[in-house]
């Protein structure tokens, strides 16, 4: 029986994404489709999330599906010992589709290997994010009108990072430019540098970040300083507000610029940088909605000829 889970972006294909970004467009103008009648999507939270956990349940409500889950652990019998393997055979019991955010790397692999019904990755520890890649890649060819030959500067923790992990992976299609603004700290870890170079993906890596930096971008992809990810707070503290963007270092940038940020905001992106046209972050998180419906039906086999 065919896999149909989405656990790493790195293994859609080009015509695979652009299917899916087809199908994100198609429910952009028709929300509300009541396909997935009597079908069940359990979301099963084991780390904090507002977006992903909303816009997945609210894509499942407007499709016609019930949703089932948790968003705290602690109130499962995972704080009673129960195994992730146990966990997710015994909620197949009861659903269609599983989607689930976990704190370990590997663990919606692993969830794909034993589960009955599609496993839908919302985050693996600093892994991969693959359904906020599709709501990312939706926005950036909304506002650029194509997904070729873009300069695209990743800001802030690329370390543990998973979004900006999942987006060069699935960027490796279209031929991108990519400008790494960085701590040392917080580099982009050497298998994705590794992965750029395999895929003849340009890159330039660089400490500041300032009005020339980024005067010739199309895309200003904002991140947040995790500070779950951080051992050592001491650490966290040297590195989280190293890096703002501020209204004024937006004058001199490219009319079609764009700026991105997965949410949630610290401190990265100064509240009056929200009122410019080109910060997109609230559009891009509303389409996450239309991205996580079009991941559903394709994961529950429901083609776009269907949805039409």
């Amino acid at each position: 029986m065919e896999n149909r889970s989405l656990v790493s972006i790195a293994e859609l294909s080009k015509e695979k994404i652009l299917y899916l970004l087809e199908m994100a467009t198609h429910f952009e103008k028709h929300p509300n489709r009541k396909i997935l009648d009597g079908k069940v999507v359990a979301t099963l939270f084991f780390e904090p999330s507002t977006r992903t956990r909303l816009s997945f349940e609210t894509a499942a409500n407007r499709l016609g599906s019930n949703v089932i889950g948790f968003t705290d652990p602690k109130a499962t019998s995972s704080s009673k010992g129960e195994t992730l393997k146990d966990t997710i055979m015994m909620v197949s019991n009861y659903a269609d589709v599983i989607v689930m955010r976990h704190y370990l790397e590997g663990a919606a692999r692993y969830a794909s290997e034993i589960a009955p019904v599609p496993i839908i990755n919302a985050g693996d520890g600093a892994n991969q994010h693959p359904s906020q890649t599709m709501l990312d890649l939706y926005s950036i060819l909304k506002t650029q009108g194509t997904l070729e030959n873009l300069t695209i500067h990743l800001v802030g923790d690329l370390k543990y990072g998973r979004t900006v992990h999942s987006l060069l992976m699935a960027l490796r299609h279209f031929n991108p430019t990519f400008h790494f603004i960085t701590p040392d700290e917080l580099k982009m870890p050497e298998e994705y540098k590794m992965y750029c170079k395999q895929h003849n993906i340009s890159y330039t890596e660089h400490s500041e970040f300032n009005e020339e930096v980024i005067a010739d971008t199309d895309i200003i992809y904002m991140t947040r300083v995790q500070r779950e990810r951080f051992t050592d707070l001491m650490e966290y503290e040297r590195v989280k507000n190293i890096y703002i963007l501020k209204n004024s270092m937006l004058e001199n940038t490219r009319d079609n610029l764009r700026i991105l940020h997965p949410l949630p905001r610290v401190n990265e992106i100064a509240y009056d940088v929200d009122d410019n046209p080109k910060a997109y972050y609230f559009e891009q998180a509303r389409n996450g909605l239309y991205a996580r419906q079009a991941i559903i039906c394709d994961v529950l086999g429901i083609t776009l000829e269907d949805i039409i």
